[in-house]
Formats: C-alpha cells, structure tokens, sequence
C-alpha cells in the first residue's frame, strides 16, 4: 500500500452510507438556493439545464468512455455499453435512468425556480419526495407501507398542501407562484422515477450517475441548439457573463449531478429508496432558513407551519423505520 494512504482507514459500508447523506443533503441545500438566486440573473432554465449537462458530461463523459473500453477489454467477444460506447449502462436502463433523472428533473427545477421562491421549494422538493417515492415503491418495488410510515407521509401531504393551497388561492388572484409549486412537485416525482429504477436494477452508484448524463447530453443538447437557432426558445447564452457560466457549470454539473448523484445512489443502495428519500429530513430546514437569511424571502405562517409538519413526517419516517431495523436485527 502506498505510504500516503497507510494513514487513512478502511471505511465500512454503513460510514460510506452516513457520509454519502451527509453530502447530498449539503449539495442538495446549496442547489435550491443557487438555483434561485441564478433565476434572478442572466440565464433562462434551459440555459441552465445545458449548462448542467455540459459540466457533467465534460467529467462523466470520459469516464464513461474509459469503463466500457477497460470491460470490452477484459471480455473481448461480450457487448458492454451502449450510447457509442460512453454509456456503461444498457440503452434501456440509460433512457430510463435519463429520462428521469437526467431530463426531466432538471427541467421541472429549475423552470419551478423562475416562479416560486426558494423557500417554496424547500419543503415540495424535498419534501414531496418520500411521498412520491413510497407509493412507486409499494407499486413497483412491492414495499410495504407501515402504518408509522404512512402516518408520516400524511404529515407531508398536509404540510405540502399548506404551502402549495395558499400559492393555488393566489391563483384567482393572477399570481404565479402555483406554476412554480407543481414544477417542483414534477421534479420530485421525476427523481423519484429514478431512485427507484436504480434501486430495483441495483445501479452502480458511478455508472447510474455516467449513463444518465451521458443520455440526458444526447438528447437535450441537439434540440436545445434547434429550438435556439429557430428561435422557438430564447437563449440568453450569449449576453451571460462568462463567470456566471464557468460557475453554473461547475456547481450546476460537477456538484449537483457528478457528487449529488452519486452519494445520493450510493445512499439508496445503502438504505433503501424510501429511507433514503426520508433523511434528506434536514434539506427543507436548512434551505428555508438560507431563503431568508441569504435571499430575503418572507416566511409566512403557512409557510413555516408546512415546513414544520413536512420535516416531522420525514423524521417521525426515519425514526420509525429505524426502530424496525433494529428490531429485526435483534431478532435474527
């Protein structure tokens, strides 16, 4: 073993799980604030959505290359990969994976932020997630929904309905902020599709991560670039300033796909889809209070009150869902 990693200990699968969570709920917090404030700026969301795919993929896309080239090289007469050999993924489960997590994420999120103010999508994005993500579960996965668990996924439907029925009554009023509350609860159930794909086929947290970006650059970035050369979508690339570009395709692609979404894959391969999705408890509080400290939105009653009754259901979840495990390792 080399000297310089002699110091460094071996980690155990559950500190690899606890540090993967760690991270995603610190990159997922930074995301909606960024993304927010990005809305603010220069750049339209499908500027930035091709900023995002093209940081990841200047990272994934190579690595992707080197995978299925070292596999193909070590089983000479097997096909491995698929996407002119940059996927390590099949086509199907990169479309799929893609298709989800890849595309329609990013388009409903950062389309929602350009309504909605972050506070907002501090408790529907995160917040709606483990709701989204138990009921495929139970349909595709066949997970059981306990009688604790879904006493806490009510507490999130009431808390979602508080913060998304008051933007709704201010519909009649000629608002806006409803459009931005259904975008993200589309891109909650659109990461949900995912984890739950990757969960059932147990994806590779790295290879999960390469095939969705390599899918998702295939197909946006062409029709991206005819939408805006026909001027059928508005591109404000051009008048951007360049540090502005540089840092959405660094934060956007190399943190909030290459890192996020390979510890949050990492993390569900570790603790299940539904748990995982749960111990993002802290995302809503820690993005909400950015709201107000860093971005000066308001904190209304509804508000507050749906974001506390959103992170008791995502913790009363993952309370309860760790008192079963211990139960059952107990008994074994």
């Amino acid at each position: 073993m080399p000297t310089a990693f002699r110091f460094f200990p071996r980690l155990s699968e559950r500190q690899l799980g606890i540090g993967a969570a760690v991270v995603t709920v610190l990159v997922w917090t930074a995301f909606i604030l960024i993304a927010r404030a990005s809305a603010a700026r220069s750049l339209s969301p499908f500027d930035l959505a091709f900023l995002r795919i093209c940081g990841a993929s200047a990272v994934l896309m190579p690595w992707g290359a080197w995978l299925v080239a070292r596999e193909r090289a070590r089983h000479p007469g097997r096909h491995f990969g698929a996407l002119f050999g940059l996927s390590p993924l099949t086509f199907r489960l990169s479309a799929l994976g893609g298709a989800f997590g890849g595309l329609a994420y990013a388009l409903f999120a950062y389309s929602g932020f350009f309504y909605a103010p972050a506070s907002h999508a501090s408790v529907l994005l995160p917040g709606s997630l483990p709701l989204w993500t138990a009921l495929l579960a139970a349909i595709v996965l066949h997970d059981r929904i306990t009688p604790a668990r879904a006493a806490g996924l009510v507490l999130i439907v009431v808390g979602d309905l508080l913060v998304g029925g008051r933007s709704l009554l201010h519909a009649f009023e000629g608002g806006d902020v409803w459009k931005g509350d259904l975008l993200f609860m589309g891109a909650a159930f659109s990461w949900a599709c995912y984890s739950v794909v990757a969960r059932r086929h147990g994806l590779d947290a790295v290879r999960a991560t390469i095939a969705i970006t390599v899918f998702a650059f295939m197909v946006y970035v062409p029709v991206y670039a005819l939408l805006t050369a026909f001027g059928a979508v508005a591109s404000r690339l051009d008048s951007a300033p360049a540090g502005e570009i540089a840092f959405q395709m660094l934060f956007q692609g190399g943190g909030s796909v290459v890192i996020s979404g390979i510890t949050f894959t990492k993390m569900i391969q570790h603790f299940g889809p539904v748990r995982s999705t749960m111990i993002t408890a802290l995302v809503p509080g820690l993005s909400a209070t950015g709201a107000v400290l860093l971005l000066g939105e308001p904190l209304h009653w509804s508000l507050f009150a749906g974001l506390v009754l959103v992170t008791a259901g995502i913790l009363f979840g993952v309370k309860r869902a760790a008192a079963v495990a211990l139960m059952r390792s107990a008994n074994a």
